[in-house]
């Protein structure tokens, strides 16, 4: 599962550059397919934004932020053993919608139900792989990775800080004026994301998120 570095900042070795490489599959499969999920969502509901940008496509082309795709996940997991990262944000323009607060709602909820329905899927998946398909391609540790990762992806973004996918669906339910004020963190809300992974100076990581996310994917993976 991805986890934090238990040698310390900056220690490499063989096993973490085979987690690494591991971990790439799913995570450029779970990102892509939630950035899809928003611009189809938003698609359907109004907004021709991301279809006439030619990013409803599986393409990794078309998704990969040379920063949070690949920059930002060997950073984190060679400096703090913390996986994550983010493909290119799906443009919405959401004054397109039909209903441009309640549809805010479903355009963003998209991702994170992207996430949790692949994790479900990965975790049916395992269930029926030995643990190594014949001692070669480890297929069975990119399906549990993928189980993981999803579930990370999902609870992430439903972190109720704008741009997280979690903060918009807030600003979409709550009344016009408050939705109003929790929207104007947006422009740092990414620094306020970052400060809480790296410094987790109220223990919603280490004593909240990362406890669900363990037992969530243990779960799925039927621990």
């Amino acid at each position: 599962m991805p986890r934090r570095n238990e040698k310390g900042a900056g220690s490499v070795n063989p096993a973490m550059l085979r987690e690494i490489f591991l971990l790439a599959v799913p995570l450029l499969v779970a990102v892509i397919l939630h950035e899809v999920a928003h611009g189809w969502v938003a698609d359907r509901l109004g907004d021709p934004t991301a279809r006439r940008m030619g990013r409803l496509t599986l393409n990794p082309l078309a998704h990969i932020d040379p920063i949070g795709t690949v920059l930002m996940p060997i950073f984190l997991m060679l400096t703090t053993g913390f996986f994550f990262g983010y493909a290119k944000p799906v443009p919405v323009n959401f004054w397109n919608l039909r209903d441009p607060k309640r549809d805010m709602v479903w355009v963003a909820a998209a991702g994170p139900a992207t996430n949790v329905a692949l994790a479900i899927v990965s975790g049916l998946l395992f269930r029926t792989l030995p643990n190594d398909v014949g001692g070669v391609l480890p297929v069975a540790a990119i399906v549990a990775l993928s189980v993981q990762l999803n579930v990370l992806l999902a609870v992430f973004n439903l972190l109720p800080i704008p741009p997280a996918d979690g903060g918009r669906i807030l600003v979409g339910l709550l009344p016009d004026r408050q939705g109003e004020l929790v929207s104007r963190i947006e422009p740092f809300g990414m620094f306020i994301l970052m400060f809480l992974i790296f410094f987790d100076p109220f223990g919603i990581f280490s004593r909240g998120m990362w406890p669900l996310i363990r037992g969530v994917s243990h779960l799925a993976l039927g621990m």
